[in-house]
């Protein structure tokens, strides 16, 4: 296996794998551990070329025929909580989860969860680009996610016929995805992909009549709405829908968080990126903070250090 490390701006972190149990470890290093299948007798040949922007995994992959496994054991053995976008750039491939399954063509989409079982089988050479994210990256609730894995969003028609073209040339140009501007690059391609999976929930709210997804919607809605309001609170937040608040942290509490945790997760993710942002180097710390909702610097610079392990300016000044 070789390994050509990111030594500058025009390079990519790359892997070449010359078998099968090379490729085997070097899919569980790059992503989460996997469970792959494949010609293990034969030969084989996959190279990946990554970017990795904050915490945000750009992955160009090219391999021949093999299936990967996300099984539970390896589940109860990780972390971390992530989305997986998957974009096919050539060949065909097979996303089962949820008990759904996406065949996808090139140009088509499709998301998955690191966090639930899945399998992805590719019956002949490809190319796919994977985009791996936490959570809490996706401004969408985790639970609505559920709904829309392994859909295949196709690349030609609808919101898929405008932003595939977009995720398509980020594969094209790994190069270009470096520092302060590549980071935004792809938080960009975020939005773009909070956008296209919220119109899926929105079909299928509209389809299925849920009302426990849409009330959840829409106060999901709300929230990103108000993020910037000091005021926002569970009270609010529950009168504007007409609900009880020991309501509102029920449904919050099905989710696995609560109202609080949630707005403060939110306004921090915002921070941060703002923090990286070229075009806000030159604004203070805390007019990034009262932006986001935090009156108090002290309390922002607390909370922020304890989840990103670093002070808002040493944050700022280390990336």
């Amino acid at each position: 296996m070789t390994v050509a490390a990111d030594t500058g701006p025009a390079t990519v972190h790359t892997v070449v794998a010359d078998s099968f149990q090379e490729w085997s470890r070097a899919i569980s290093a790059s992503f989460v551990p996997l469970l792959a299948k494949g010609p293990k007798e034969l030969a084989f040949h996959g190279t990946m070329r990554a970017r990795v922007l904050g915490q945000i995994s750009v992955v160009e992959v090219t391999a021949g025929p093999h299936t990967v496994l996300r099984t539970p054991e390896l589940i109860a053995k990780s972390t971390g909580r992530f989305f997986k976008l998957s974009i096919q750039l050539s060949g065909t491939g097979r996303l089962v989860q949820d008990e759904r399954e996406a065949v996808l063509g090139p140009g088509d989409l499709s998301i998955y969860d690191t966090s639930r079982p899945y399998q992805l089988t590719f019956d002949d050479d490809f190319r796919t680009l994977v985009l791996m994210f936490p959570h809490v990256l996706l401004d969408l609730p985790a639970e609505a996610m559920g709904h829309v894995t392994a859909l295949r969003i196709p690349g030609d028609e609808g919101l898929g016929e405008l932003i595939s073209p977009f995720l398509v040339r980020l594969a094209d140009n790994l190069e270009a995805l470096s520092g302060a501007n590549g980071l935004r690059l792809v938080h960009n391609a975020l939005d773009l992909v909070t956008t296209l999976f919220n119109g899926e929930l929105d079909q299928l709210i509209e389809t299925g009549r849920d009302p426990h997804l849409l009330l959840l919607g829409r106060i999901h809605d709300y929230i990103e709405a108000n993020l910037g309001d000091p005021e926002l609170s569970p009270g609010t937040i529950a009168a504007a829908h007409y609900i009880s608040t020991r309501h509102l942290h029920d449904l919050f509490q099905e989710i696995g968080t609560t109202v609080a945790a949630s707005i403060r997760q939110r306004r921090l993710e915002r921070c941060r990126r703002d923090l990286l942002d070229p075009v806000l180097a030159d604004r203070p710390v805390t007019a990034i903070a009262a932006r986001w909702g935090f009156t108090d610097a002290a309390h922002f610079s607390r909370i922020f250090r304890a989840a990103f392990g670093n002070s808002p300016t040493g944050y700022r000044n280390s990336h």
